[in-house]
This record gives C-alpha cells, sequence and structure tokens, in this order.
C-alpha cells in the first residue's frame, strides 16, 4: 500500500513542478536509455528543499521504481520539520533519517541498499549550500564518502549523476516563501558503476578509493554545475592537475 500512495504522491509533485517551475535538462553524453538499470541517483549543488521539483522531466516507470524500491538518506532535522519532514518521509519506499556522524543511522543506510532492486537517492554534499556558497555553518561544500561507501556495495546497475544549476531563485535556504515559475537548469549523466569503480581504483588506488570518488565528484560538480547556474550549456571541465585524471577520463 505504501507503494502505491508514494507513487501517487510523486506524480502529484511531479505534475505541480510541471504547472509552477520550467525544468531544462541536458545530458552531458548521450547515452541508451537513460533511465534503465539505473541504481544510484546522485545529486551535486544540493540547495533547496524545493529540488523535488526536478522530479517533472522523470519518466514515470522512473518514479514507480522509486516509490517500490527508492531508498533515500535525509537530514534528521529535514524529517522533523512539522510540515517539510512528513513530506519528505513519503517521497520514497524507504526514507531513512541520517545524522551528520558516521553512526547507526548511516549503518541502517547500507543495510537498506543490499537489496538488489534498491535505488539509492543522495545528495553527496550531505547538506545545503546557502546564498554564500558555504553551509549552515560557514564552511565550503564538499562532498562527502557515503557516496563512496554506496558505490563499493553495488555489484552492478547504473549512476546518474545530476547537475543542478541551483534552485535560490525558487527557494532559499532560510526563505519562507517559494517563487513560481522559475526556469531551473539540470545536467546528468549516467555511468555503469562497475567501470566507474574500476577506473576511480585505477586512478587512485585501491586504498584510496573513497578520496578518489570524492576528488572525482567534485571536479564534476565544480565543471558542470557552474556552467549551468549560469544559465549555458555545460562544458567538459578544464584542464586537470598533472598526475590526476580528468572526470572524462574515468567516466
Amino acid at each position: 500500500m505504501r507503494s502505491y500512495i508514494v507513487f501517487l504522491l510523486l506524480l502529484t509533485i511531479k505534475a505541480a513542478s510541471r504547472i509552477f517551475s520550467r525544468v531544462r535538462l541536458e545530458w552531458v553524453r548521450e547515452v541508451d536509455e537513460p533511465w534503465s538499470g539505473l541504481r544510484v541517483l546522485a545529486l551535486l549543488n544540493h540547495t533547496s528543499l524545493f529540488e523535488p521539483v526536478l522530479l517533472s522531466i522523470v519518466p514515470n516507470r522512473l518514479l514507480w521504481r522509486i516509490a517500490a524500491h527508492g531508498v533515500v538518506p535525509v537530514a534528521d532535522k529535514t524529517v522533523a520539520r512539522p510540515v517539510a519532514g512528513r513530506l519528505f518521509r513519503l517521497i520514497a519506499r524507504e526514507v531513512v533519517p541520517v545524522t551528520r556522524e558516521r553512526d547507526d543511522t548511516w549503518t541502517e543506510v547500507l543495510d537498506q541498499i543490499r537489496d538488489p532492486e534498491a535505488l539509492i537517492i543522495i545528495c553527496p554534499e550531505g547538506r545545503m549550500k546557502r546564498r554564500t556558497g558555504l553551509d549552515l555553518s560557514g564552511n565550503p561544500m564538499t562532498i562527502r564518502g557515503g557516496i563512496a561507501d554506496i558505490l563499493a556495495s553495488r555489484e552492478g546497475g547504473r549512476l546518474l549523476i545530476a547537475y543542478s544549476g541551483g534552485l535560490h531563485n525558487i527557494q532559499a535556504p532560510g526563505e519562507r516563501f517559494p517563487r513560481p515559475f522559475q526556469h531551473v537548469w539540470l545536467g546528468a549523466e549516467v555511468l555503469d558503476i562497475a567501470t566507474y569503480r574500476e577506473r576511480v581504483a585505477g586512478w587512485y588506488g585501491a586504498d584510496s578509493f573513497k578520496a578518489g570518488v570524492i576528488e572525482d565528484l567534485t571536479r564534476r560538480r565544480d565543471a558542470y554545475c557552474q556552467s549551468l547556474a549560469q544559465r549555458r550549456t555545460p562544458r567538459r571541465p578544464g584542464a586537470r592537475p598533472a598526475g590526476s585524471p580528468s572526470a572524462t577520463e574515468i567516466s
């Protein structure tokens, strides 16, 4: 029953998003059947709790997979909100409140993704960017290592990386009311998880896999999200530091 309730909610959010926002999707590179075989969805440049508006470009068959097999780690303080918290508890089959610490809450997420059909949806930065470009504590936005744990646990399937141009034009953290009828830019690419894992390990070494994933995703985010924020077609990342692979080289 929960899956049907979640699916209807996701359809409602999708319909409302198409009315009140304009999401432009730009694929970083072409791939056959980009919405098929997905096991992990990672959204980079987390800027607003209104990111569910991005569902407006998601096909219904993927919405059903989220409703039936989706696992979403959500910050515990978000699910504690009186209104938004209740909504976020119904955006996937399993919504797991997590803290910023590596504790039992993260262990619960890793336990949930042992299901081979699980579809994990995560914001790898783990917190929202403010208008300053920093997080709530005034620190730079960094990729956390949880995404590497998830990729290491997947035996197959595909990773969809979504690059957000930012949603501060709809609602920035701390603002009370959203602004409707705004344009949103989203870039995306799909990678084979096993191939990506092997290439990251090859470049950085098996013992530095987590650090390699963090560095690679940071490079991708900084290249593509900045371009989208400036409302231009995403361009390829710039020259890589000596001895370090470019994002495209480990695609």
